[in-house]
């Protein structure tokens, strides 16, 4: 897979851990699904704010992108979803520590609610 991360001079900057665009020449795309914040071992929803939950929804998407054969500097657009965009900060913190380098597209948006009320969803398009 190549892929390359497009930064445009006449755009404005990212203002966080993401890139204006990223090309790449792959043979395929593997679009995943949403992540909330569930414990895969009891089914139950992580407490204690969006900083828990984002890392929890992170490590689920992991273990997707995993399945697929794949890691997270494969991924080339996410989309977080957050129930209150106060959060974005939070969100931003923690989802920086999983993509460290050459992050990928991203969108985020403050939805009117999610699935079992929890606070961040994010889902992913990754190639290989």
């Amino acid at each position: 897979m190549k892929r390359e991360i497009v930064s445009a001079d006449k755009a404005p900057a990212a203002i966080g851990p993401y890139s204006q665009a990223i090309k790449c020449e792959c043979s395929g795309f593997v679009f995943c699904s949403g992540q909330i914040p569930i414990n895969p071992d009891s089914g139950e929803v992580i407490e204690g704010g969006v900083s828990k939950q984002t890392r929890q929804a992170l490590e689920n998407l992991k273990a997707v992108l995993e399945q697929a054969g794949l890691g997270f500097e494969n991924v080339v657009k996410t989309t977080v979803y957050l129930d209150d965009m106060d959060d974005f900060v939070s969100m931003n913190e923690i989802y920086e520590d999983y993509f460290k380098s050459d992050p990928p597209a991203r969108a985020a948006f403050e939805v009117a609610r999610l699935p079992k009320n929890v606070k961040v969803e994010i889902e992913a398009v990754a190639c290989y």
